[in-house]
């Protein structure tokens, strides 16, 4: 999806262009916001109308609020619902990613999302245009500047993106990955370089530019994150014949073992990751997330292999998934205890305690997940749920109400926490009570769970919440 000047967008979406421009001259921005977006909409890939849209943007926030506060937010549904498009709909991860950008352009992880989704989508011109902002802000971010470089690789500006590794190398000049990129762009850079100046010189050929053109394109499709099912296989195997003749190069060892993951060699990238893990004295929690994730997928594939027709399939189907709970359980406390201080494994293992009934256990790695951001809502639900099922009433109440007041949008999180606050008002008998949680419910969505059967036979009964 190459981007597109505004010569090659159809008549009607060029018109609604000019009118969004037309808003922002008139500081009409939140209509200019509308319009840009809608544009973007049908043209994902129309660089000048997502240019006015940032503008729009950022003049609409009058330069307030600065990057550098990190944005306390950080826990915003859209960035989530961004996050989780990103891996298998890129496109869709782009627009709602922009619409939080449309009030909050100064949130840097809009910005990186933008910049994944662009990339993927082929739209360096895009990517630039977010990392540029976040790199400008905060020149520290080191996955923004590794991020901003391949983006200047694939939009042909070489020179960029060699002066960012070189920054990046004067500050750590041992760090592997950015000695491979730097290496991949220089080969590049000199493939291209060589053969226009033979050119020029009468040495060499329209037919020498295009080879060279083809080994330039390996390259800068390896420097690149996002890549086809051709081109990881032709990776492979050159990164595993290069493994076999330097088996001691550990940064190879890892990027076989993704490209293996990548192809979806579970087997292979497994071992891989293992071998790298084993290694005495290392502590890298990637390693483990990608072991933990690719044994869920083996028993997972197991699963789906099984025969329906086998007369013993319902009892095999309870084996394997007992398996794979208890090897998800046991994996999470091995993981909480190698990485102490990462609060995430603490929320995790605390939902495995809470599915088994050990709910002290729990109620200790919740009140630490609460320091969280990103889990503290999460955190705090479940900490209601823990005090309910102990029977200690009047606390469960005090952490649901402050997880309710504290969370914003009614969506599905917020309704579980209004639908348990409102079950556990009818376990203490305050039934009234109780209605008034589900009545906020019916109100929005009568067919959430069965609140709309509880409300109607409340109030068939001559109830009233009020």
């Amino acid at each position: 999806m190459p981007e597109k000047s505004t010569s090659e967008i159809a008549r009607p979406l060029r018109e609604l262009f000019a009118k969004g421009k037309e808003a922002v001259e008139r500081d009409n921005l939140d209509y200019a916001l509308t319009i840009f977006g809608q544009v973007l909409q049908q043209e994902p890939a129309f660089y000048e109308c997502r240019e006015a849209l940032r503008g729009a943007q950022l003049k609409k926030t009058g330069g307030s609020g600065g990057f550098f506060k990190k944005i306390v937010n950080t826990a915003n549904p859209l960035l989530a619902k961004a996050q989780l498009a990103l891996r298998n709909n890129p496109q869709e991860a782009l627009s709602v990613a922009e619409q939080l950008l449309n009030s909050d352009v100064n949130n840097w992880s809009a910005h990186k999302v933008v910049a994944e989704a662009a990339l993927a989508l082929d739209l360096p011109k895009t990517a630039i245009l977010s990392l540029e902002l976040v790199r400008r802000h905060n020149a520290g971010d080191r996955a923004a500047a590794l991020t901003l470089a391949k983006a200047y690789v694939a939009h042909r500006q070489g020179a960029k993106a060699q002066a960012i590794y070189e920054e990046l190398l004067r500050a750590n000049p041992k760090d592997n990955e950015i000695l491979v990129a730097a290496k991949q762009l220089a080969a590049l850079r000199t493939l291209e370089e060589q053969g226009y100046a033979k050119l020029e010189s009468g040495e060499g050929s329209y037919r020498d530019i295009l080879k060279d053109k083809d080994e330039a394109a390996r390259l800068e499709q390896e420097a690149r994150g996002h890549k086809d099912e051709s081109t990881i296989a032709s990776l492979l195997d050159r990164k595993v014949d290069e493994l076999a003749a330097d088996p001691s190069n550990l940064q190879l060892a890892r990027e076989v073992a993704d490209l293996y993951a990548q192809a979806g060699d579970l087997d292979k990238a497994l071992k891989y990751y293992k071998m790298l893990a084993e290694i005495p004295g290392t502590v890298d929690p990637t390693l483990d997330r990608a072991i933990h994730s690719l044994t869920v997928k083996q028993i997972d594939q197991r699963l789906e292999q099984l025969d329906p027709a086998a007369p013993d399939h319902a009892e095999q189907v309870r084996q394997l998934q007992r398996e794979k709970d208890t090897w998800m359980f046991e994996d999470c406390k091995r993981r909480a205890e190698k990485y102490p201080t990462d609060l995430g494994i603490k929320y995790e293992l605390g939902t495995y305690y809470f599915k088994l009934g050990q709910i002290t256990e729990a109620i200790q790695e919740f009140q630490k997940s609460q320091r969280d951001p990103h889990r503290r809502l999460q955190s705090t639900l479940f900490l209601g749920k823990c005090f309910a099922a102990r029977g200690m009433n009047e606390m469960a109440v005090r952490q649901l109400n402050s997880a309710i007041n504290e969370k914003s949008a009614m969506d599905d999180e917020k309704k579980d926490m209004i639908y348990t606050l409102g079950c556990l008002y009818e376990k203490m008998g305050k039934r009234e009570d109780a209605m008034k949680q589900f009545e906020r419910i019916y109100e929005i969505d009568i067919g959430y769970r069965d609140v709309g059967k509880k409300v109607d036979d409340f109030y068939s009964a001559g109830g009233s919440a009020a």
